[in-house]
Order: structure tokens, then C-alpha cells, then sequence
């Protein structure tokens, strides 16, 4: 069994979703979304810092899992992007747990089937993955999706060394979690 915690981080909103995992089980605990308004940047960084740190407290986490960081057009944005992806790492590290990093393409590709799925498909496959009742807001649905390709990349893994060890510990670990992708495909 593994409770996975998964981050889709922003600026002013950040995503987080909770899955438990047992064995090809898997059982929705929690999500929402850490909303910090137009607060000062130090501030909101703070508000995201301590609002992971009370789920993982509460939650008990096994493993961290993560977006990478885009591109954006805007250079101000991807700053302030990389910022709160920091301080959620950084809240993750200081629990002592494992931290995870998948690029969108891969969540996508994980979840849906296609690395270039919209935010619409991701929701409706997160629902109906986890069989919830309603689709859940747009940033958490992203941030369970992350937590579901963790999950299924953790199994892939283990079904191919044989093993059924968390991705964390094994020897594979980093390859396989920052993955390949070429034609829209896992490799």
C-alpha cells in the first residue's frame, strides 16, 4: 500500500490530490486547491509551504509527485511558477519523502492516452478513474492526475524489474520517472 501525494503547482492556486494505492487498487482520499489571492509573493510561498506541510502531516504520505516546469511565454510567470513548485518540493523534502517529477505530457499520456489531451479529458478520466461523483476543479483533477501517473509509472516499473518495491527505491528510479516521450508515446 502506498498514499501518494500529487502537486500541480501555481502561483495563485495551487492543486493537490491524494490517492492510496493497494496493490491495482486504487482509493481517492483527498483534493483541492490551496488558493493564496494577490497576496505578496513571500506570503503566498509561505501559505503554499505550510498548507502541504498540514497534508502531509495529516495524510502520511509515502510519495511525492510533481509537475515539471513548462516553458511559459511570460518569464515573470515561469519565475513565480518555479517559486511555488520550490516551496512544495522543499515541504516535501523536509517530511523526508521522495520526490517524483513528470513533465505534463507524460501525465497526460498517463491518464488520458494522449500527451496532448485538454484540461476537460484529464478531469473526465480522473473521474472516472477514481469513481468519484462529479469532476473535481480544474487544478485538482491535475494534481490527482500527477498523483495517478505516478502510481502507474511505480507499477511499471515493479512489473518490469519484478519487484514490488515503490519507484523510490528502485535502482531504475530516475529513468523511469523522468521517462521518454517521442510521437505522443511513453517510451
Amino acid at each position: 500500500m502506498a498514499i501518494i501525494l500529487g502537486v500541480d503547482p501555481g502561483s495563485r492556486i495551487t492543486g493537490y490530490g491524494i490517492i492510496r494505492v493497494t496493490g491495482r487498487h486504487t482509493d481517492y482520499l483527498d483534493s483541492g486547491c490551496i488558493r493564496v489571492g494577490e497576496r505578496p509573493m513571500a506570503e503566498r510561498l509561505q501559505v503554499i509551504f505550510q498548507s502541504l506541510a498540514t497534508l502531509i502531516a495529516e495524510f502520511r504520505p509515502d510519495e511525492f509527485a510533481i509537475e515539471q516546469v513548462f516553458m511559459a511565454r511570460n518569464p515573470d510567470s515561469a519565475l513565480k511558477l518555479g517559486q511555488a513548485r520550490g516551496v512544495a518540493i522543499v515541504s516535501a523534502a523536509n517530511s523526508g519523502l521522495p520526490v517524483h517529477e513528470y513533465s505534463a505530457r507524460q501525465v497526460k499520456q498517463a491518464v488520458v492516452g494522449k500527451g496532448g489531451a485538454d484540461k476537460a479529458q484529464v478531469q473526465h478520466m480522473v473521474q472516472a478513474i477514481l469513481g468519484l461523483d462529479r469532476k473535481p476543479q480544474a487544478d485538482a483533477a491535475d494534481a490527482l492526475a500527477i498523483a495517478l501517473c505516478h502510481s502507474h509509472m511505480s507499477q511499471s516499473v515493479a512489473r518490469l524489474s519484478g519487484v514490488g518495491r515503490p519507484l523510490s527505491e528502485l535502482p531504475e528510479a530516475g529513468v523511469a520517472a523522468r521517462g521518454r516521450v517521442r510521437g505522443g508515446r511513453m517510451r
